[in-house]
């Protein structure tokens, strides 16, 4: 019904960026909810950052100030812009939508998870 892909995961150096895009494409009504999770090897999965429909923001410590969210409503796609990365931001990281279909059941998707990796 609904598929969430990611895409500009990359191998940069440290103090490079990187602009991770999310787009979800299926019967959607609305996403009232985009959020952004990494998972680094042998770590546990973090929230990176939200972004609600509404436009409101709110980022992890560990990103905060160097990370950016930005969407495209129209277009069902939410970015993530990332500035200084450092060698700790290397993970593989996923999108997920709250999202409400046409048929006004509520669902929460992933995408397959896109590959940061921050060395020098």
């Amino acid at each position: 019904q609904v598929q969430l892909v990611e895409s500009g995961g990359a191998l940069v150096q440290p103090g490079e960026s990187l602009r991770l895009s999310c787009a979800a494409s299926g019967n959607i009504l609305s996403i009232y909810a985009m959020n952004w999770y990494r998972q680094a090897p042998g770590k546990q999965r973090e929230l990176v950052a939200v972004i609600t429909s509404d436009g409101s923001t709110n980022y992890a410590n560990s990103v905060k100030g160097r990370f950016t969210l930005s969407s495209d409503n129209a277009a069902n796609t939410g970015y993530l812009q990332m500035n200084s990365l450092k060698p700790d931001d290397t993970a593989v990281y996923y999108c997920t939508a709250d999202i409400i279909l046409i048929t006004g059941e509520q669902l929460d998707s992933w995408g397959q998870g896109t590959q940061v990796t921050v060395s020098s």
